[in-house]
């Protein structure tokens, strides 16, 4: 009885259904006319490139994200746009990581969904690179506030420590967070 006693608890589950995982990145992805712009912004007509309408899905242990890309490369000559631009669906497949209180995205692949091209060859690349590099949640961050939130009862002050994520699963219906962590009540 003694040795059950004194084996540490069990990490909890947090589970990220992939619908309130699009509504997320809507919110805080997503921003600007739900789009998700990666280049550029949309004043600028004739160079700029965004995401919009994300639908995220499980798929052999990583996350499969579908978006609509559109973008254009080039310059305004006399009010009119010259050189490339396409507009296409994306496929990105990504293996989900934790690391500095952060979920951030390895092993990325980005794809157009049937269509091929110069132009979509060089977008996908890119954003291959981008995604791995810059793309990240703060789930620490995330879960210290709704921990810690005084909200429900403000007698009673509660303060988060030593927050870990132990594991990071892709299943078929959602991301699936293993957290270890303190939560003190005062």
């Amino acid at each position: 009885m003694a040795l059950a006693c004194a084996l540490p608890a069990r990490a909890v589950d947090l589970r990220l259904q992939f619908g309130a995982l699009e509504r997320m990145l809507a919110e805080q992805a997503f921003t600007q006319e739900g789009r998700r712009y990666v280049h550029g912004d949309r004043t600028n007509k004739c160079n700029f490139a965004y995401l919009e309408k994300p639908r995220v899905q499980g798929e052999a242990g990583k996350l499969r994200i579908r978006a609509r890309f559109t973008g254009r490369s080039a310059l305004n000559m006399l009010g009119q746009c010259v050189g490339l631009g396409d507009a296409f669906d994306m496929v990105i497949a990504a293996r989900p990581v934790y690391k500095d209180g952060n979920i951030g995205l390895a092993e990325v692949t980005v794809a157009s969904d049937g269509r091929t091209g110069f132009y979509i060859r060089r977008v996908c690349a890119a954003m291959a690179a981008s995604l791995a590099r810059d793309f990240h949640y703060p789930v620490a961050a995330e879960v210290k506030k709704t921990l810690e939130d005084a909200g429900t009862q403000p007698a009673y002050r509660r303060e988060l420590r030593s927050f870990r994520v132990t594991d990071v699963q892709v299943t078929g219906e959602a991301l699936v967070l293993a957290l270890d962590f303190e939560l003190t009540v005062r």
